[in-house]
């Protein structure tokens, strides 16, 4: 028994494809596998080449509806993602944005980094600590927990160390 020819994602279709690189449900899967932004644009290059034909535009559209609902909204969370209609958009925005994205998440990393350790000391040095002191920790910016890293060494208290305003240590 032989399988007909198609003409819109089918066997023939995929043959011809295939040989020239990924197909697409090889490309979803890889996307959702994708663990660094070089790969995710290394795929959709290559799902932008095996669905260049024009009798391939649904299946372009449903993949740029995918990637914008599913697939970057839990790969960037919150993240603002302008309204993009093809994957040659989709890839172009990406290259732009996963430099922003990738040092937005470098800060988020150093400071919770340094909650962490600075939460570390104070429980050390004070013993549990009370839901006030948890919550100033958590809503605290840079400059005060560099500054209540430094009164952590010499602070006679809790409240002593966690005390507004947050004056820097001057070196000299």
């Amino acid at each position: 028994m032989t399988l007909p020819k198609t003409d819109h994602m089918g066997l023939s279709a995929a043959k011809k494809y295939s040989s020239a690189g990924i197909m697409p449900a090889e490309c979803a899967f890889r996307l959702e596998n994708s663990r660094r932004p070089e790969d995710i644009e290394r795929v959709l290059a290559s799902l932008i080449d095996w669905l260049a034909a024009p009798e391939q535009d649904s299946l372009r559209r449903a993949f740029v509806v995918w990637l914008k609902r599913v697939l970057l909204p839990a790969r960037v969370p919150g993240a603002e993602l302008p309204n993009v209609n093809d994957l040659q958009e989709m890839r172009a925005m990406l290259a732009e944005r996963v430099k922003t994205w990738t040092e937005e998440w470098k800060q988020q990393g150093i400071s919770e980094g340094e909650v962490k350790l600075l939460r570390r000391q104070l429980v050390r040095r004070f013993g549990a600590l009370p839901a006030w002191a948890e919550a100033r920790l958590e809503q605290a910016g840079e400059a005060e927990l560099e500054g209540w890293a430094d009164r952590v060494l010499d602070g006679a208290t809790l409240e002593a160390v966690l005390q507004e305003p947050v004056a820097p240590l001057s070196v000299g």
